[in-house]
Order: structure tokens, then C-alpha cells, then sequence
């Protein structure tokens, strides 16, 4: 489907955001009033550096009118914004009452629709979309022969097989539909995507209905004056998927599950729940997919749906939350089409692997584990070290936990974490992790001052590998315990966000791995409770020098 100013104006009144088109010889509403209103758009952008003869350009975010100077020896065609820019281009403007709702609109249009092609699964929720997503995708390819294409904080797949790093948890509408497009082409049916409370709030799939939608679970997260300002406008963005789905998959013991049902009841969609139990159905709230232990370790687990067993699951992702995230997964793809005697798609997400999530490594010169986690909030660090209970406690541990909080947005994160934590372990050290202005070293002393527990040490060390190098240095020293180092926040990922640059970083897995190679030499072995799998969809990059952009939440 071609897009032309004609039809662009069409759509925009439609959704009475047309507020008036404007050239220098006129306002009007007509768009056939202006020359060349039925040529096709040669391109969309909202990066005034790329555009081309032809172009329409998103005036979105903080746009400054001298962003388009020179514009119109560019070729520009014409502008779709929330202010009149016509003393400074010749191009046709579009004025609107939203110009991302805007964008939105008229980028699925132009490339096509490439969502009405494909069953579009959306995942949200405060922790675990992008596990859950991975699973969901290695179920639905196992299904569809490799077709699922794929949209994470991680990675992105277009063609069901290809992974490369990712700018955003949800991308910007103008991307995801160009990525859509991409994937359609590519010959995939299926697209599992993550989505985040910011992807509501600020329009990025407006006009969007997911085929399924997952709404796992929900925490305090996200609040800040850059993002959420209350608890409330948080959970009331990620609500919105409900509304724009057409089935919904949710955690049947998720906090304020009631409304998340009165809002599928009020849309009138199917609601499939998922929970994970000790003892199967029986126990704690009914939910139509059920996950339990099926041994004592907790290796394994049962799941069954609507009462059927459908066996074990071993996943390659220890964690009794990852099986939680199975559960879920299952629940999606089979709200997705796939049928329960399909076992072989539904234990393809066993092996699956997401670098920087749950990778354990041994230190050979003493009896000591280091996690590398991606965990960055109360929830996902209560997680962890739930885990690390029910795996270890019987142990006796002295736990170390390594962390940072991101600098200028979620500042309950910094409170949070520390209280997760402080009753469990035996030290923190505060480090850098991602900052827009913050001084490192602020935010860390920030966090210091929250432990209040007796008998916790704290200690800052604002460079973050000497950071990890140094818990690795005082758990040797305390060899006659049995160490466990968690190092949090950063996963597999190779920068630090300083000042708005992306610093190159070695990783916190490959700084533990150096430091726990064997003295003879040769590469540290991952614990066999993470060994690498054929399956792993993300690779952890091998150069610290590559180039990546964070993501923004």
C-alpha cells in the first residue's frame, strides 16, 4: 500500500488528529488542493539527517524549528508535526493534535500494514518479558518451521534465526513497522515482542491490536519524573494492552489481578491464567497452566494445562521464575494456535539461553559461584535471591551482591534494591551502572546510605570492574566459606551509559570469566548448571569496543 498526502490526511482525520494542512500559500483541510497530494511517499523518518528526496519527516520529542534547516535542499516532501514550521521549510506541513500517535498511524501505513500478516504477540509486565518472550519465540518457531520473528531489550530477530542487539525494550512505531515489514518479507507468520509501560506512554504502538497479549506480573518500577509519575500511571499504561488485544494470558497471582480481569471482562476477551505451585492445580490459586517441582532440587517441573500434564521441563535458565516464565510461555502459544500435543514445539524453549541472564560461573582457586543477572529492581533481585535460597541456603552462604542503579530516572530502584537485599547477604558493594548526568558516585553513596541491617557491610567502588575484581579478591579471602558473588544490572551488555556516551566496557561475565580462568590457562568454564547451549539465541558480543546503544528501559 502506497502512502501519499491524500491518503495520509484521510487516515489522520479519521482519527481526528488533523488539525490543518499547511503550506506558505495556504491552510486547508484538502489535501487535493495542494500539488502533488497523490505521489507516493519515498520514505518516512523522523531523523532529519536521512531524509531524501521525497521524505516525511516525524517532527516528534523536543523538535527545534533550526532541526530543519537546509532541509528543503534535501528533497523534503513534507512534515507531520504539532507546530507550524513554514517559515522555515517549503514542505507541505501535516499539524496535529499528537505527532507520535501520528507517526504511528502513518508508518504501519506506508510500510504496509506488515501486522495484519503476521499473529503479533505482545508480552508486559515488571520482570520477566524478555525470558518469557524468548521462550515464547523458540515455542513458535519449533511450530511454524523457524517464522517467528522476535522484538526484545535483548535482541531482535526479523528472520527467525538472526540476532542483533536492540536500541529499546518496545521500538519506536516508525521502526517496529519497518522491522515488521522486514520480518513479513522475510517469511516469518509470527512476531513476539515486548512491551513496555513507555511503549503506551508514549505512543509507540499506538493503533496496534496484539493477537496475544501477556500481562505476567506487576511491581513498583519505572517511577520517576522522566517516566511514571506514581505507581498508579504505571500500572495504568501497561493496562493499555489489554484494550488493544484480542485474548489475554496473564499471572493468576499477580498483584491486582481483579482489575486485570475486569479489564479483559470489559473488552470482552479470552483470559487464559498461568501460576506456578508446589503441588500442581491443587494448591494456592486456580490458574488453566500450572507449573510445579517435580523433584526436590527443583530441576524440574511439571506442567500441566486445564488439568493435563504435559510432562517435565528441564530448562538450560535455572530459577524456579524461569519456570514460572515456561508456564507462561505455553499459556501464549497456545493462545497463539499451537496445539498441547505439539510436545516437540512446546520443549523447544528448554534449551534456550539469554546471555547476561542467570549465567553462573566456578572460581577453581576457591569454593565460590558468581551469578551474572540482569536484575535491577525489588522484584527481580527478591527473585534471585529466592533462588539462591532455595538452591544454596542449605549451604550457608556468604553472599556478596554487586550493584548499581541507573542514574536520573527510577529512583525507588536504589531505595529497593538495598531493601531486597540487606536481610540476605553478607556485603554489598555499590558500582556504576547506567547514568544520563548522575555522578556515579552519587547515586552509590545514595544507596549505602539506605543499608540500615547489623552486621552488613557495605563498600563503594564507583569503577565498576574494579568492582567485580574486588568481590572476587574478598571471597577468595574468605575461603573457608562457601562464597556466592551476585553481580547485577548489567547482564552480558559491553558499555556504560556516562554523560549520554556509551563508555566501552569488558562485561561483567567476561571480567569473572578472566578472573576465573584456570591458573594453567585456557577459558573458565561456566557452572554446569549454566553450560552454553547450541540453542543460545543471544551471543554475548566478543569485542568490548563494538558499537551498542542502551536501552531506555
Amino acid at each position: 500500500m502506497t502512502l501519499t498526502l491524500q491518503s495520509a490526511t484521510r487516515l489522520l482525520t479519521d482519527h481526528h488528529l488533523l488539525r490543518e494542512i499547511i503550506t506558505p500559500e495556504r491552510w486547508t483541510l484538502d489535501a487535493t488542493q495542494i500539488e502533488g497530494h497523490d505521489r507516493p511517499f519515498a520514505d518516512v523518518t523522523y531523523d532529519t539527517r536521512t531524509v531524501k528526496p521525497g521524505s516525511l519527516l516525524f517532527c516528534k520529542g523536543n523538535f527545534r524549528a533550526d532541526y530543519l534547516d537546509g532541509i528543503d535542499g534535501k528533497g523534503l516532501s513534507a512534515y507531520v508535526a504539532e507546530t507550524d514550521f513554514s517559515q522555515t521549510t517549503g514542505a507541505t506541513g501535516l499539524i496535529v493534535n499528537d505527532v507520535r500517535r501520528a507517526m504511528s498511524l502513518l508508518s504501519a501505513e506506508f510500510f504496509g500494514r506488515p501486522q495484519d500478516e503476521l499473529t503479533v504477540v505482545g508480552i508486559t509486565g515488571t520482570k520477566g518479558k524478555t525470558t518469557t518472550s524468548y521462550f515464547t519465540q523458540a515455542v513458535l518457531n519449533a511450530h511454524c518451521d523457524g517464522r517467528c520473528a522476535l522484538f526484545s531489550s535483548v535482541d531482535n530477530c526479523l528472520d527467525g534465526h538472526t540476532y542483533v542487539e536492540s536500541d529499546l525494550t518496545t521500538p519506536e512505531s516508525l521502526d517496529a513497522f519497518r522491522m515488521m515489514r522486514a520480518a513479513v518479507d522475510n517469511g516469518m507468520r509470527y512476531l513476539v515482542m515486548e512491551v513496555s509501560s513507555q511503549a503506551y506512554k508514549v505512543e509507540r504502538v499506538y493503533g496496534l491490536t496484539f493477537d496475544v497479549a501477556a500481562f505476567l506480573n506487576i511491581s513498583p518500577d519505572h517511577i520517576s519524573e522522566i517516566e511514571h509519575p506514581t505507581f498508579e500511571d504505571y500500572l495504568y499504561c501497561k493496562r493499555q494492552i489489554i484494550a488493544n488485544a484480542r485474548a489475554l494470558v496473564y499471572g493468576a497471582d499477580m498483584s491486582h489481578v481483579d482489575l486485570i480481569r475486569q479489564d479483559a471482562a470489559a473488552h470482552g476477551i479470552t483470559a487464559t491464567s498461568f501460576a506456578l505451585h508446589n503441588a500442581g492445580r491443587s494448591s494456592g490459586t486456580p490458574a488453566d497452566v500450572v507449573a510445579w517441582p517435580s523433584d526436590a532440587a527443583h530441576e524440574a517441573y511439571h506442567i500441566a494445562v486445564d488439568g493435563t500434564d504435559l510432562g517435565d521441563y528441564h530448562l538450560a535458565i535455572d530459577g524456579d521464575f524461569n519456570y514460572l516464565n515456561a508456564a507462561a510461555a505455553i499459556a501464549i502459544a497456545q493462545a497463539a494456535g499451537v496445539r498441547l500435543d505439539e510436545t516437540a514445539a512446546l520443549h523447544a524453549m528448554e534449551p534456550v539461553r539469554i546471555a547476561g541472564r542467570m549465567e553462573q560461573f566456578r572460581d577453581p582457586q576457591s569454593n565460590t559461584i558468581a551469578i551474572v543477572d540482569y536484575a535491577h529492581n525489588y522484584a527481580s533481585v527478591t527473585a534471585l535471591l529466592d533462588y539462591v535460597n532455595e538452591r544454596y541456603g542449605a549451604r550457608d552462604p556468604r553472599i556478596t551482591l554487586v550493584t548499581g542503579s541507573a542514574g536520573n530516572k527510577a529512583y525507588d530502584r536504589r531505595r529497593e534494591i538495598v531493601e531486597a537485599a540487606q536481610q540476605r547477604i553478607h556485603n554489598f558493594i555499590f558500582t556504576a551502572e547506567d547514568t544520563d548526568t548522575e555522578p556515579f558516585i552519587d547515586i552509590c553513596m545514595q544507596m549505602q546510605g539506605y543499608v540500615t541491617a547489623p552486621g552488613v557491610t557495605s563498600t563503594v567502588i564507583s569503577d565498576r570492574p574494579t568492582a567485580v575484581t574486588n568481590a572476587i579478591y574478598d571471597a577468595r579471602a574468605h575461603s573457608d566459606r562457601f562464597n556466592i558473588i551476585l553481580i547485577i544490572g548489567k547482564g552480558d551488555e559491553r558499555w556504560i551509559k556516562d554523560h549520554h556516551r556509551h563508555v566501552p566496557f569488558e562485561g561483567d561475565d567476561h571480567i569473572v570469566e578472566r578472573m576465573f580462568a584456570p591458573a594453567a590457562g585456557g577459558a573458565q568454564q561456566r557452572s554446569d548448571s549454566a553450560q552454553p547451549s547450541d540453542a543460545q539465541p543471544s551471543v554475548t558480543q566478543d569485542s568490548a569496543t563494538q558499537a551498542s546503544v542502551g536501552k531506555a528501559e
